[in-house]
C-alpha cells in the first residue's frame, strides 16, 4: 500500500509515533519514535539493540499510532510489517535528527549500531483524511 499524499504530509512534519511491537511473551511493547518517510515509507530509526528492533527481527509485524500536530483529534493507526535494515541508517538518523533538532544526531553509544526500519503498509486506520476505507 502507497503513502497517500495526506499522510505522507503528515510523516514529513515533525511527527511522533506510539510504535507497538511484540515482546517473546505475547506482551505489547511500546516506544516513542520520530516519525519520516524513507524510500516511499512510513519510517523511524533505532538503536539495533533495543526492545523494538529486537522484537521486529523477531516478528515484523508493527502498529504505529502518529497524532497530527495541527488538529490532536486526528491521528493515524499504520498497520503493516517493518524491513529492518542497516544499509544508510546512520544517514537516516542524521536525515531524522536535522528535521527534529536542527542537527546530527548527538546520541550515539559506544559500539551502538543504528537500524532504519520501513514499514510495508496494509491498512491505516485513525481519525483524518489518511484513514483507509474499511469494506
Amino acid at each position: 500500500m502507497e503513502l497517500s499524499p495526506e499522510l505522507r504530509a503528515l510523516l514529513e512534519q515533525k511527527v511522533y509515533g506510539h510504535v507497538v511491537t511484540q515482546n517473546r511473551d505475547g506482551s505489547p511493547q511500546v516506544t516513542m519514535v520520530w516519525m519520516d518517510v524513507h524510500d516511499g515509507k512510513a519510517a523511524f530509526n533505532t538503536n539495533s539493540a533495543r526492545q523494538k528492533a529486537r522484537n521486529l527481527k523477531r516478528n515484523p509485524r508493527v502498529m504505529v499510532s502518529v497524532q497530527s500536530p495541527d488538529n490532536p483529534q486526528q491521528y493515524a493507526l499504520l498497520v503493516g510489517t517493518a524491513t529492518v535494515t542497516e544499509a544508510g541508517a546512520v544517514e537516516h538518523i542524521n536525515a531524522i535528527s536535522n528535521k527534529f533538532t536542527g542537527h546530527d544526531y548527538a546520541n550515539f553509544q559506544p559500539g551502538e549500531v543504528r537500524v532504519s526500519v520501513d514499514i510495508d503498509l496494509e491498512e491505516v486506520r485513525g481519525a483524518g483524511p489518511w484513514v483507509t476505507p474499511r469494506a
